[in-house]
């Protein structure tokens, strides 16, 4: 019953724009969370709060990069690797090149 409640709860009528509710509105989405907008009884679109947009695209994005670094792990072939050195070389990179800037950390 609890998810029936919330459903109601988080959905609001266009017609309340129309009335002029939008500023109560978007209070009540930054106060509470998402809402999903409903014209003619079916869904619209989702009002997030920018905060909740940004956590929401972080999380799309972190799961696109843990896709692609484990489709990465399964390609991963330690015999057909190049050391660094070898592909500075490749490159025509030298040291000196390299010495104005600061040595990356990976996570």
């Amino acid at each position: 019953m609890g998810s029936v409640l919330s459903a109601i709860e988080d959905t609001i009528s266009i017609s309340l724009f129309n009335r002029g509710l939008a500023g109560k509105i978007f209070s009540e989405v930054k106060r509470s969370g998402a809402k999903v907008v409903m014209k003619n009884n079916a869904p619209e679109c989702v009002l997030l709060s920018p905060e909740e947009y940004v956590q929401l695209m972080d999380q799309v994005n972190d799961a696109k990069l843990l896709a692609l670094a484990t489709e990465r792990l399964e390609n991963y072939a330690p015999a057909k690797t190049i050391p660094f050195e070898e592909m500075n070389q490749r490159l025509g990179i030298t040291d000196d090149d390299l010495a104005g800037y600061e040595e990356v950390e990976f996570e």
